[in-house]
């Protein structure tokens, strides 16, 4: 296969999964069944698609109502009715700050006919930031932080991010009775869990203080005094602990997901085997260190090519992590990316793409890249070294320099990352 129409099809896989994730698609379905409540409809949200999904749900639900999101800068819909506040990800800021106050404040004081519509997806996290009590958006920055460059999972991130806030961990959808409450989730993390999806503000959580504290020193991070003293604080029961599950007052409350990555890996399988491809779907929940993922996808890749046959993608989500140990400019797609390159070895017939479906891998306005099996000897003869790019944690460097980012500008959609490798000997 030549190298254009090898990436060329990289990036109509990458496409196919994200149209089967886009707000205007996935949203529609849910919006004609739904009945307008004898009262007011608020809408509120957080993430990256929140005001994509606001959009939607102004443009096509033909009755009264009136709400705020919030969203990432630069991924802001025009709106009427609907408020639409940007702030920052992934390390919060006073605007996400300020937002969530001011969300939490619109469900209070609401009757039985009232409908909250909430609309959640990947970035609430960092978007929906108000402290708990005795806490600063200061001490939430810095932990947020140092859970960023630790390598923790999403859910050990989240479980600290819930027992630091006044607003997730089911806390909203609590503020919000005795309204009826119905969350459409954009799921981003692996097995689209709705108590991990933007820390879960309308769900019960499992979760303890005393794993948000376990989270921390499994990693070695030593938060500010006043975040510890308040973990503590929770553990000894000093301090009221997130909604359980089995607990009535989330019995008005609905949650359902509008989209998924498995659906957007699946939209991706059938635009590959429409183009004569064989799939080798890994599964859309995949964890674990970018690199070492990375390593173990060439190696699946170069035995498939030893065995020749039809041409094949390599299909794969999920979200991996990144220990950060260089001072380069990170992105875990990158990462994954540049370390399966240096193990396919530059073979002939074997690309790979991979990126994130918000546009944003890591903390750069870049979804991902591509390799080729010409990427290591172009490197190298721009006098650029993969493995110490690696080792610095450099992605974006090494692949910017090749002009093989991949740059998509705001998807306003996310459903976490997309991996795809073809081989086609």
């Amino acid at each position: 296969m030549k190298d254009a129409d090898a990436r060329a099809l990289l990036r109509d896989l990458f496409d196919a999964a994200l149209a089967a994730a886009r707000p205007a698609t996935c949203l529609a379905p849910y919006i004609a069944k739904l009945q307008p409540p004898k009262g007011r409809t608020i809408v509120i949200g957080a993430g990256k698609a929140s005001a994509a999904m606001a959009r939607v749900v102004e443009e096509q639900w033909p009755h009264p109502l009136e709400g705020l999101v919030v969203t990432r800068y630069g991924y802001g819909e025009p709106c009427n009715k609907i408020e639409i506040v940007e702030a920052a990800h992934p390390v919060p800021d006073d605007k996400g700050r300020a937002a969530a106050g001011r969300i939490l404040e619109k469900v209070k004081g609401l009757s039985a006919d009232d409908l909250v519509l909430c609309l959640i997806s990947g970035g609430a996290s960092a978007l929906l930031a108000l402290p708990a009590p005795g806490l600063t958006l200061a001490d939430k920055q810095d932990v947020n932080r140092a859970l960023l460059k630790s390598g923790a999972n999403i859910v050990e991130m989240n479980t600290v991010r819930k027992h630091l806030s006044a607003i997730k961990g089911g806390r909203l959808a609590i503020a919000a009775q005795p309204a009826r409450v119905l969350s459409w989730l954009i799921s981003d993390v692996p097995n689209d869990d709705p108590g991990v999806i933007g820390s879960g503000p309308t769900v019960p959580d499992r979760t303890t203080f005393a794993d948000a504290l376990a989270a921390l020193a499994r990693y070695g991070i030593d938060p500010p005094p006043a975040v510890r003293a308040h973990l503590e604080k929770g553990k000894r029961g000093e301090i009221e602990d997130t909604p359980k599950p089995g607990d009535p007052r989330f019995a008005r409350v609905k949650t359902v997901m509008v989209a998924t990555p498995k659906r957007s890996l699946e939209a991706a399988a059938a635009a590959a085997r429409a183009r004569g491809l064989e799939v080798v779907m890994l599964g859309d929940n995949l964890e674990g260190e970018a690199r070492d993922l990375g390593a173990s996808h060439a190696r699946q890749a170069l035995d498939l090519a030893k065995r020749g046959g039809k041409p094949t993608v390599i299909l794969s989500g999920g979200e991996t992590t990144v220990t950060v140990r260089g001072n380069g400019r990170g992105g875990r797609n990158v990462e994954y990316l540049l370390a399966e390159a240096i193990a396919a070895q530059g073979a002939a017939g074997v690309w790979g793409i991979a990126a994130d479906t918000d546009g944003v891998d890591g903390a750069e306005d870049i979804a991902g890249a591509l390799f080729a099996p010409d990427t290591l000897s172009r490197a190298q003869a721009k006098g650029r070294d993969p493995k110490a790019m690696l080792d610095d944690n450099d992605g974006h460097s090494f692949f910017e320099v090749l002009g093989d980012s991949l740059v998509t500008g705001p998807t306003r959609t996310n459903v976490n990352d997309f991996r795809a490798t073809l081989i086609a000997p």
